[in-house]
């Protein structure tokens, strides 16, 4: 993996301030099978289970729990050619994405790729629970797919 370093100092001059992530929103996890998985969450770690949907857009089905102040998306494939599934088939079953909670998610992704960081996503798309989501690309990011999430008046809903 390739040694990724920021100068803070240069990301400094080229504003104010250093985007601001409010939160770790949910920890996106790649499953084959969430009826398989969500044992282990719910019985073994006792995490309340919120709900499941699927999102059409990214041909997957996700699960959230709710652990702590964060919550865990499970995310299965409904299609061999969903990214789901290509992770699967590439990686294994795993950890996915980190999502950051921000505020303003149009003007994040605007400070973003002032200071250089690809984004897979150029503007916001709906995800699963309404939010509003964009992706940074891993090759940017010292190799972790971060998702930018902005729940606005949504509280309460995964």
């Amino acid at each position: 993996m390739a040694n990724i370093h920021y100068d803070s100092e240069l990301f400094r001059s080229k504003g104010d301030e250093i985007m601001h992530v409010k939160k770790v929103d949910h920890i996106g996890i790649a499953v084959r099978s969430i009826e398989k998985a969500l044992p282990f969450y719910t019985d073994v770690l006792r995490l309340p289970f919120l709900g499941i949907e699927e999102v059409e857009s990214e041909q997957v089905k996700v699960a959230f729990l709710q652990a702590g102040e964060a919550k865990i998306e499970l995310l299965e494939p409904l299609s061999p050619e969903s990214a789901i599934a290509k992770f699967i088939e590439k990686r294994g079953e795993g950890i996915h994405h980190v999502a950051l909670g921000v505020d303003d998610i149009t003007e994040r992704i605007r400070e973003l790729k002032e200071h250089g960081i690809r984004m897979i996503q150029e503007m916001p798309k709906r995800g699963a629970g309404g939010a509003w989501v964009a992706f940074m690309h891993p090759k940017s990011t010292g190799g972790v797919l971060y998702e930018l999430c902005e729940r606005s008046n949504m509280e309460g809903q995964q």
